[in-house]
């Protein structure tokens, strides 16, 4: 299994007029994670793009447990379970505030597309070959 965690301050845009993170912002939360999970493979999405390849996220499944506010240090956590073999992956994901509180759990699932042709395609080489020693 591969982890990763990345860390974002809750900006004060991002709430409501009760101080709570407004729901929709969890997805730009796990776009993050997602994001910097790649990175510490020691790959980005851009070079993940480079080699022809678009990953569209496909499904989204978001259990929220508890509320984040304003200014609220949070850690997210992104995991990848299973190594991708076929043309997806999905990263699990949990959010915890300052004092290690899960706040929200899920899953996003993305399909890797041939940016050309716009059909399902196999992982990047790239990608499967830094995440396969976790696994």
């Amino acid at each position: 299994m591969f982890e990763s965690t990345t860390q974002l301050r809750v900006r004060y845009a991002e709430t409501d007029q009760m101080n709570v993170v407004y729901y929709g912002n969890y997805a730009q939360y796990f776009e993050v994670g997602r994001a910097e999970s790649i990175r510490n493979l020691g790959v980005t999405y851009k070079q993940l793009e480079e080699t022809g390849v678009i990953m569209p996220v496909v499904e989204m499944h978001v259990k929220y447990l508890r509320s984040a506010h304003y200014d609220d240090l949070l850690t997210i956590k992104t995991m990848i379970k299973e190594l991708p073999t076929g043309h997806k992956v999905e990263f699990h994901q949990e959010v915890y505030n300052e004092a290690n509180k899960l706040l929200t759990i899920g899953k996003v699932v993305l399909y890797f597309i041939d940016g050309a042709t716009k059909q399902k395609t196999a992982i990047p080489t790239i990608f499967k070959d830094k995440l396969e020693k976790f696994f």
